[in-house]
């Protein structure tokens, strides 16, 4: 008996080590085109570790429908179907969100993941709030809807905040890993999409707004996004707060297109080494021909990344550009133009194409 104990207790340290191997194995290290990766904190260390062991079936997915019709839907706010996802869910969550104008303030709490939130068509489902951040304490709170959890997906949905100019009013806040968002529109004023942190990416969106209407410090890429502009004095389209040289965030514009009224700014150094890069992008007869703002700050000059790829129409004339911004080669562009920037191939996936009815999430009047 001694012996198998003995054995049983070596079997568990060995397990242990294994585990400690791995977490410290995440060290600093050169990445997409030679940027320092920043060292992962062990929470995220131990996201990541969890979700190489898999567990969670991306084929198939639980259904929840949301209607303002009576007896269409599961529930008729959007927030309580979400509400009704369990806590620690390792279930896939589809929410179907039919047709109508939803007034409500939404947040996916942190500890829900994996939850795709659906619409059929952006332009007649609409979720909206009008909140300011003087009236909520803040930018970061005054979001129509909030995104804290990891894996989260939205398709074909309007969100947007009513307030109008005259104060930061955010339509969506992305706090969280790996999100992506497909086909969806959001619109603004001022901070329209917060992209706060995390991974993320954008494909075939529109984004509105007047200031800064795409901020924040998150790693994302844009593509075949449709930027655009409401007039306001000395607006910029992003105002991006990378930190420092060792993080591998910045916004990535591809294949896109900027249009709209009055003259803008392509961004403005919210961080000491924001880094935002336009690829393949049309630009329309309303930028700044300076194109970029140093955030009153001309130390910033040095260490920001303000650059364009292969950028088309008369927005994108770079003869008048500031001289600490650039255009990339083909060699500098290439680590920015795929999913790779964000580690896509790792976490961005396709739809599921089973879908079975949630009923032990649903009320029994519901």
């Amino acid at each position: 008996m001694k012996s198998k104990s003995s054995a049983s207790v070596f079997s568990l340290l060995v397990a242990a080590l294994q585990v400690c191997f791995f977490l410290l194995s995440v060290q600093p290290t050169y990445g997409l085109g030679g940027f320092p990766v920043k060292k992962l904190s062990r929470k995220t260390q131990r996201s990541l570790a969890g979700n190489l062991g898999g567990g969670v079936d991306y084929s198939s997915a639980l259904l929840i429908v949301v209607s303002q019709k009576k007896g269409e839907g599961d529930f008729s706010k959007v927030q309580d179907a979400i509400n009704a996802v369990p806590v620690d869910n390792k279930n896939l969550i589809f929410i179907r969100v039919l047709p109508g104008i939803y007034r409500e303030k939404v947040t996916i709490p942190v500890e829900k993941p994996y939850i795709i939130l659906s619409g059929r068509n952006a332009s007649n489902t609409v979720i909206t709030w009008n909140e300011n951040a003087g009236a909520t304490g803040g930018t970061y709170f005054c979001a129509t809807m909030t995104v804290l959890a990891s894996d989260f997906v939205a398709r074909f949905i309007t969100i947007q905040n009513s307030y109008g100019p005259g104060d930061q009013a955010v339509a969506i806040r992305i706090s969280a890993d790996r999100s992506a968002f497909y086909s969806c529109r959001f619109l603004g004023f001022q901070d329209t999409v917060l992209d706060d942190s995390g991974r993320h990416y954008f494909k075939n969106c529109f984004i509105e707004g007047a200031a800064d209407f795409i901020c924040g410090d998150g790693q994302s890429i844009y593509e075949q996004c449709h930027l655009h502009t409401i007039p306001l004095l000395n607006g910029a389209i992003t105002a991006q707060k990378r930190l420092s040289a060792g993080e591998q965030t910045g916004f990535v514009f591809i294949n896109s297109k900027i249009t709209g009224a009055g003259l803008m700014l392509l961004g403005r150094a919210w961080g000491p080494y924001a880094r935002v890069i336009f690829a393949l992008t049309f630009m329309d007869n309303i930028i700044f021909p300076q194109g970029w703002d140093n955030w009153n700050d001309t130390s910033r000059e040095k260490t920001v990344t303000f650059a364009q790829y292969k950028c088309s129409g008369p927005g994108a004339n770079s003869a008048g550009r500031v001289p600490w911004s650039f255009e990339l080669s083909d060699k500098d562009a290439a680590p920015f133009l795929s999913s790779s920037f964000v580690n896509g191939e790792q976490w961005i996936k396709k739809m599921p194409t089973r879908l079975t009815r949630a009923t032990n999430l649903i009320p029994k009047n519901g």
